[in-house]
């Protein structure tokens, strides 16, 4: 057939499922003479009426994603009495999923957009946290949701991309004592900081298999007890300093650090966390 054909895409969110559903159909077939017009966010009848008045005149099929069931008949009440073909995306689905569950959907419109959202705002996160890991630059914590300090190899960084994957954005600041403590993080809200210290010999040895890691020697200083005791002190006088929440991460695993950290947050910001 050498006829123009039409494409509608209906929908009460953006689209994007419909169009993509049209395009992938269509390539099935040799002809290029086809144009898609996508209309999003579609609410009322009349909206409805007015794109199939205009479908009835030309070649054309209608495709539809809508969780709404008035809009849904309403669209097929029209295809059949202006002998349109209508191509219903979302009910077939909906149906499998409620007869195998033994509930219904919620049908509200756009959820698959929101869940996009969520994943760009992870992204956005994750990639947050990686520019401000290890104090590589102080300004981040300006702008942190969550700012962790601690001596080394407190699970700072790990725990951070843990963190971020649940949409935080986290700088993380190491306690040296040699090395000043940036002034941003004496700035910054005492509730969204954090202090993690751990017991010294779990230190020492977490240390000593990095430093083996590493094939450097593990009587290094760096594994040192004395020299670890002396970090530790340190780190607990700057967060008393600090005013944060301490937390003893020796025999806590990182999830479990993580959910003291999201309920502390909920409690003091509710929907403000982020």
């Amino acid at each position: 057939m050498n006829s123009h054909l039409t494409i509608y895409i209906l929908s009460d969110s953006i689209g994007e499922t419909g169009e993509l559903i049209a395009r992938a159909a269509v390539r099935q077939f040799k002809s290029d003479k086809y144009e898609i017009k996508k209309f999003p966010f579609i609410k009322g009848k009349d909206k409805i009426k007015e794109i199939l008045l205009d479908a009835k005149n030309e070649l054309s099929i209608i495709i539809y994603t809508t969780v709404n069931e008035e809009n849904r008949d309403f669209i097929e009440e029209l295809g059949i009495e202006y002998n349109i073909p209508t191509i219903d995306v979302m009910t077939p689905p909906l149906n499998a999923f409620e007869s195998v569950l033994g509930y219904p959907p919620k049908r509200e419109a756009g959820l698959i957009r929101r869940l996009d959202e969520n994943y760009f705002k992870k992204v956005e996160a994750v990639e947050f946290t990686v520019k401000y890991d290890d104090g590589k630059d102080p300004r981040g914590v300006k702008k942190a949701d969550i700012c962790l300090v601690g001596v080394s190899r407190t699970s700072k960084t790990p725990l951070s991309m843990y963190l971020a994957h649940k949409n935080f954005k986290v700088a993380n600041i190491p306690l040296v004592p040699e090395v000043p403590v940036s002034k941003e993080i004496f700035e910054k809200d005492n509730k969204r900081v954090f202090g993690l210290i751990a017991d010294p010999d779990k230190l020492i040895e977490i240390r000593k298999e990095r430093l083996k890691a590493l094939g450097l020697d593990y009587t290094a200083n760096y594994a040192n007890v004395e020299r670890i005791k002396q970090e530790i002190e340190y780190s607990k006088s700057i967060m008393e300093k600090l005013g944060c929440t301490v937390i003893d991460v020796s025999t806590r695993a990182i999830e479990e650090t993580a959910t003291i950290i999201i309920e502390h947050m909920s409690r003091n910001f509710g929907d403000n966390m982020f």
